[in-house]
């Protein structure tokens, strides 16, 4: 275990074996990081109230605030809590907040998963595995970020915003309704432009998989005029799979409405 000299880390905190930390780090409060992780310099985490978990071999570049209160109006010292996985990067400027006590009280980031210089990550948001989230994109409170997916820069997400796993999300968009999975996504307001093919075949999909899930994701957001068209067409047209059940239950279990262009049939039934 390496400490600066500089650095101030209160007696809450618990750091285990190979835990690196460098100069000018203020750690405070219930905090705990788990082996290997790296800490560079001038680098926040914790406070007086919150709970804080970093796993294995993680990495936090110089100026990031970890675990910092939400910026939420009705937050009143709660003990909520911000955990991370393992074999995360977080890069230079990154922010990200403990929960509010208004869901589960935790905000989470899973494994392998890469943050920008001045990402934002709100309260009680939940981000899922091997996510990289480019430069100076912002996720709103409470928004799930499902496995694999990729976010450009400058996007901003409304709060309670889903995307769906293994999507793509271009640079400059603003996402205030739900991603479908497997999709690429683009615009202000975002919207599902096509199926993230290279993406898919980039992730060990087959060519068969990914042309079975365009047909699907084609048929929502061009081919039907309501969304229950939409599920009759996909069972009739397209082959059972897990990932077509998985498709077709993120739509249903969707309640902000999915992200389909206003001159598709579907954007008003999706909007439902």
């Amino acid at each position: 275990m390496k400490i600066h000299p500089t650095s101030i880390i209160s007696a809450d905190v618990v750091l285990e074996n190979d835990v690196e930390i460098g100069p000018y780090c203020n750690i405070q409060g219930r905090v705990k990081i788990g082996q290997g992780t790296f800490v560079e310099g001038h680098v926040t985490i914790g406070s007086r109230f919150g709970v804080v978990e970093i796993g294995k071999n993680n990495h936090i570049s110089p100026g990031a605030v970890i675990g910092g209160p939400p910026q939420d109006i009705s937050y009143k010292a709660e003990p909520t809590k911000l955990i991370i996985g393992d074999n995360n990067i977080i890069r230079e400027f990154s922010t990200l907040n403990i929960a509010t006590s208004k869901g589960e009280g935790i905000t989470s980031v899973g494994n392998n998963c890469y943050f920008m210089a001045y990402s934002h990550v709100g309260h009680d948001c939940l981000i899922g595995n091997n996510v990289i989230v480019a430069n100076n994109s912002h996720f709103g409170g409470h928004c799930i970020v499902e496995d694999n997916v990729v976010i450009g820069g400058v996007c901003a997400f409304n709060q309670f915003s889903k995307i769906g796993k293994n999507s793509f999300v271009a640079g400059s968009s603003i996402v205030n309704k739900d991603i479908l999975p497997f999709s690429r996504a683009q615009g202000n307001y975002a919207v599902v432009r096509a199926t993230n093919k290279v993406g898919l075949l980039r992730k060990g999909f087959s060519k068969d998989d990914v042309n079975n899930i365009h047909k699907a994701i084609r048929i929502v957001i061009m081919g039907s005029a309501t969304l229950e068209e939409a599920y009759k067409r996909i069972e009739d047209e397209c082959k059972p799979s897990e990932n077509i059940s998985y498709l077709v239950n993120f739509i249903k279990s969707s309640k902000r409405g999915i992200a389909i262009a206003r001159n598709a049939g579907t954007n008003s039934a999706a909007e439902e």
